[in-house]
C-alpha cells in the first residue's frame, strides 16, 4: 500500500482547507443527499455471490473497432470531443486542448493483472497527445485517475483542475503545486479570457486505499464564449442535475456516465434511463454517453448500457452521439450514430 500508484492522503495545509469545506463533515466528504454504498437490504455477501454467476456477453468476443484521429492537428471552428474509451476523452474547445480522466495504461486498477481493457479499446498513448492546456480529473478512482498515464503526461500538462484533496496524489507523482488547482463544489477558475471552469456536485464517492471520501468527487462545467460543455464524472442520479441546469444551463453537450451500474449500487451510478433524464435536467442539446466500452467493472453485458441509453434517448427525442473510440464528435455537425458495437 506504500507503492506510488496508491497515492497520498491529504495532510497539512491541504487537509486544513478540506476541513473548512461545507461538504466535509464527520471526517469525510459527503454527498448532497444521503447516499449509502449499497441499496437497501443488500449486503457485500450478496454482491460476492452475484459475481459467481455467468453473464452472457459480459465482454466483447472480438477486438473493438476504432478510429485514429490525429489529436495534434485537430482543427475545427466548433468544439470537438474525441472519446478514448470508458471515461477518458480529449476536448478541443476555444483553441484549448483539454484532457479528461485519461486511463491509457491498459487496466483500471492499481495492478496490471486486474481490470484489463477490452482488445482494441486502448489505441491511444501519451505520445499521441499535443501539449495539454487543461488536465481535468473528476475524482481519484483507478478508472479515472491512472498513475502510469498521469506520470507520463506530466511534461505535456500546463494546468490541472480537480477536486479538493486530489492534488495530494498529483504532487506525490511529481506535479508541481503551482500546476494544480483544487476546487470545492461551485468554486471556479478562469484558464484565460476564453475558458471558464466551474466545479459542481456529483453523487459518488472517492478513495484509492481503504478509507473512503478523503478527496472530493466532482462534475465540471466548461464555458467558452460561444459554447458550454458539462463533464459529469461519475454520479448517481440526484437533484444536482436539475439545479445545475436551472442555474447554469442549457449546455451544448453533456458528457455523462452510462455503464458499470447495478441495482445493488444504484445510488452511486446511474441506470441508462437516468442518464437520459440527467441530460434533460441539464438542458443538454446533445448527450455523449461514456463510462462503457473499455472495462468490465459491473455485471451487465458490455453492450447493454449503450443499447438502453440510445433507446431511451430516441424515445424522448434527445440527440445522442455514439462514436467509436477515437471518432471525433463535432458540435453543430452531424453526430456519429452507427451501432458499431453490434455484430
Amino acid at each position: 500500500m506504500q507503492q506510488k500508484q496508491f497515492g497520498k492522503v491529504p495532510s497539512g495545509a491541504r487537509l486544513e482547507r478540506i476541513q473548512k469545506s461545507p461538504n466535509y463533515r464527520d471526517g469525510a466528504f459527503q454527498n448532497q443527499s444521503p447516499t449509502p454504498d449499497l441499496a437497501e437490504g443488500i449486503t457485500y455477501w450478496d454482491i460476492l455471490k452475484s459475481y459467481t454467476k455467468k453473464v452472457e456477453e459480459k465482454e466483447p468476443l472480438d477486438s473493438l473497432p476504432s478510429v485514429r484521429t490525429d489529436l495534434k492537428n485537430l482543427e475545427s471552428e466548433q468544439p470537438v470531443v474525441v472519446w478514448l474509451g470508458h471515461s477518458s476523452y480529449f476536448i478541443r474547445l476555444a483553441g484549448k486542448n483539454i484532457l479528461v480522466d485519461p486511463v491509457l495504461s491498459g487496466y483500471a486498477s492499481p495492478v496490471s493483472f486486474f481490470g484489463k481493457n477490452y482488445p482494441g479499446s486502448n489505441v491511444y498513448s501519451v505520445e499521441d497527445f499535443p501539449e495539454i492546456d487543461l488536465l481535468l480529473i473528476s475524482h481519484d478512482h483507478y478508472d479515472h485517475l491512472d498513475y502510469s498515464t498521469i506520470e507520463k503526461l506530466q511534461p505535456k500538462v500546463k494546468q490541472v483542475v480537480t477536486g479538493l484533496g486530489v492534488g495530494a496524489h498529483l504532487e506525490h507523482w511529481g506535479y508541481p503545486a503551482e500546476k494544480v488547482t483544487e476546487l470545492d463544489w461551485y468554486e471556479d477558475v478562469r484558464l484565460d479570457s476564453t475558458l471558464h471552469i466551474r466545479s459542481a456536485p456529483a453523487r459518488h464517492f472517492s478513495g484509492r486505499k481503504f478509507k473512503r471520501n478523503q478527496t472530493l468527487w466532482s462534475s465540471f462545467m466548461l464555458e467558452a464564449p460561444q459554447h458550454k460543455i458539462y463533464v459529469g464524472g461519475d454520479s448517481g442520479y440526484d437533484k444536482h442535475f436539475k439545479e445545475i441546469g436551472q442555474k447554469y444551463g442549457p449546455f451544448d453537450l453533456a458528457i455523462l456516465e452510462n455503464g458499470q451500474y447495478n441495482a445493488y449500487w444504484k445510488y452511486i451510478h446511474m441506470m441508462p434511463e437516468e442518464t437520459v433524464q440527467a441530460a434533460q435536467d441539464l438542458g443538454a442539446k446533445v448527450l455523449l454517453p461514456v463510462h462503457w466500452g473499455k472495462f468490465t467493472l459491473a455485471l451487465h453485458p458490455w453492450t447493454e448500457p449503450i443499447e438502453r441509453v440510445t433507446k431511451r434517448a430516441h424515445e424522448v427525442g434527445l440527440p445522442i452521439a455514439t462514436p467509436q473510440i477515437g471518432e471525433p464528435v463535432v458540435l453543430e455537425q452531424p453526430l456519429p450514430h452507427k451501432t458499431w458495437w453490434r455484430k
